[in-house]
C-alpha cells in the first residue's frame, strides 16, 4: 500500500493549500529548517507559490520563528507556538545533549554566565549575529567558538532565552524571546502533548507513532501519551502488523493561490523537494516514501542522486536536484533514479519555473 498520495493532500503538497507560510508552519506543526532556503521554498510549495520575498519579509516579523526545538537542529515554528513547544520538548534535547555539554564544559555556572551575558548583549530590542554574541561572550570573560559556542546558542534557544531575529543581509541574528515574541497562554504538559500528536498525524499521516517519536524528539513512551489522548478523533490503517495513524477527512479549505485539485489530479505530479522536506525527513520509517523502482535502482548505483535536494513522482522520490543560484539566474541540475515520460518530465519543467518564480529569477533546468 502506498501512504503517498494521503501524505500529498495532508501535508498540502496537491489540493488545498494554506493561505500564507505561518500558516503552512501551524498546520505541520514545526518544519526543519538548518537549510533556511530550502524551508522557506518548502513552505512556497504548500502555500499556492508565494515568493522567496514574501516569506523572508513573514520571517524577519517575527511571523515564523527558527529555533532549535523538538531535535538538536533548527525548526520553524509559529510565534505562538515557541513556548509551549520548548517547554515540552527541550528537556528531550538538553539530555540528548548533554554528552556534548560536558565536553566544551558547558556546565550550571558557564549557563549562568553566558545568560547574563546574552541578556545583555540583547537587551533593549537588539539583534546580533552569532559571531557578534561571541565576541559580547569573549569580552564578558567566556570563550566562545566553535562547537562551544554553537552549544552555548543552542542552549539558550532551548531555554527560551533567544530565538531568530530578522536577517541582516545573508547574515541570521538573535533576540531575547521575550522581546521578540508577544504572550500567549501556556499549556500543561498533557495539553502540549495532544496539541503536537493532533497536528503531526493530521499534517503528517498516515504515521506511526515511531515516526511521531522521530519527528518530535520524544521518547517513544511520550508519542504514544500524545497518540492515546487523539486518537478518537483519527483512523488507523494496520499493515504488516504495525498500525499507521492520519486524519478522518481530507483537507478541504482552498488557498487563494492553489491550483485547482481536480487540474492538478490529471496530471502526473512532479515536485522538487528540498532537502529536509518534511514529506521525506519527518518519519523514521522511510520506506513509503521512495519509489520502488528507485530502491532497485539505488543498489547499483547507490545513494548520490539523493545527496541534496529530492525529485518526487507522484509523492514518491525518484531522485535528486541541486541548486546554483546567482545574481541574475539559477540553475537546477537533476540527478534521476527511474526514467520519466514525456509527460513527468514536462511536469518537472514546470516545477523548476515554480521554483524560478519562487526565487523572482528565470531557472535553467539541466541534468547531471
Amino acid at each position: 500500500m502506498s501512504f503517498a498520495p494521503a501524505r500529498l493532500r495532508n501535508q498540502r503538497l496537491v489540493g488545498p493549500g494554506l493561505e500564507s507560510p505561518a500558516a503552512v508552519v501551524r498546520w505541520l506543526g514545526a518544519v526543519q529548517s538548518q537549510d533556511y532556503t530550502g524551508a522557506t521554498w518548502a513552505l512556497s510549495l504548500r502555500c499556492g507559490g508565494v515568493t522567496a520575498a514574501s516569506i523572508n519579509r513573514a520571517f524577519d516579523a517575527g511571523r515564523i520563528l527558527r529555533t532549535h526545538v523538538m531535535r538538536p537542529t533548527w525548526h520553524f515554528v509559529a510565534a505562538e507556538d515557541i513556548r509551549w513547544l520548548l517547554a515540552l520538548t527541550a528537556p528531550r534535547v538538553h539530555a540528548v545533549n548533554a554528552f556534548v555539554y560536558r565536553a566544551v564544559e558547558l556546565n550550571e555556572a558557564t549557563v549562568r554566565r553566558t545568560t547574563r551575558l546574552i541578556t545583555r548583549a540583547l537587551q533593549g530590542g537588539q539583534a546580533r549575529t552569532r559571531l557578534e554574541l561571541a565576541a559580547a561572550l569573549e569580552q564578558g570573560g567566556v570563550p566562545a567558538s566553535g562547537l562551544r559556542l554553537a552549544y552555548i546558542v543552542m542552549h539558550a534557544e532551548l531555554n527560551a532565552l533567544i530565538c531568530s531575529g530578522p536577517m541582516r543581509g545573508k547574515q541570521h541574528t538573535y533576540m531575547l524571546l521575550e522581546e521578540r515574541v508577544p504572550p500567549a497562554p501556556a499549556l500543561k504538559r498533557d495539553e502540549a502533548l495532544a496539541v503536537l500528536a493532533a497536528r503531526y498525524f493530521t499534517s503528517h499521516g498516515p504515521a506511526s507513532v515511531h515516526d511521531f517519536a522521530w519527528w518530535s524528539g520524544l521518547t517513544v513512551a511520550e508519542a504514544r501519551a500524545g497518540l492515546d489522548a487523539v486518537k478518537s478523533s483519527l483512523e488507523s490503517t494496520e499493515i504488516a502488523g504495525k498500525l499507521y495513524w492520519g486524519p478522518t477527512t481530507t483537507p478541504t479549505r482552498p488557498s487563494r493561490n492553489a491550483a485547482p485539485a481536480r487540474a492538478r489530479a490529471a496530471a502526473p505530479i512532479v515536485h522538487l523537494l528540498s532537502n529536509y522536506d518534511e514529506h521525506v525527513v519527518a518519519y523514521r520509517d522511510h520506506s513509503h516514501s521512495l519509489d520502488p523502482a528507485a530502491r532497485e535502482a539505488m543498489r547499483t548505483r547507490g545513494t548520490a542522486p539523493l545527496a541534496v535536494h529530492l525529485i518526487a513522482r507522484d509523492g514518491l522520490v525518484v531522485g535528486g536536484w541541486r541548486r546554483t543560484i546567482e545574481r541574475i539566474n539559477a540553475t537546477v541540475t537533476t540527478q534521476l533514479l527511474v526514467t520519466l515520460s514525456a509527460r513527468e518530465k514536462k511536469a518537472m519543467r514546470e516545477a523548476a519555473a515554480d521554483y524560478g518564480r519562487f526565487l523572482n529569477l528565470p531557472v535553467t533546468l539541466a541534468t547531471a
